[in-house]
């Protein structure tokens, strides 16, 4: 029996989510390195994990062209 919720799921969509996963994934394990270090403080926390994010969505949309 196939499960119709597979039938149903768009391959693209799939990519893009796990994609964005990975990027939030990466930098969050940067952004934690960053405070161990003591480089992030609980009020530049927004603006460096953007920074990070951004990055690293650029380095991964560069990446997979």
């Amino acid at each position: 029996m196939s499960d119709p919720k597979r039938k149903n799921r768009d391959p693209d969509r799939e990519l893009k989510l796990r994609e964005e996963e990975m990027i939030l994934k990466v930098t969050k394990e940067i952004v934690v390195k960053f405070i161990e270090m003591g480089r992030v403080t609980p009020t530049s926390f927004e603006d460096v994990f953007e920074l990070v994010y951004r990055t690293v969505a650029s380095a991964q949309s560069t990446h997979s062209r």
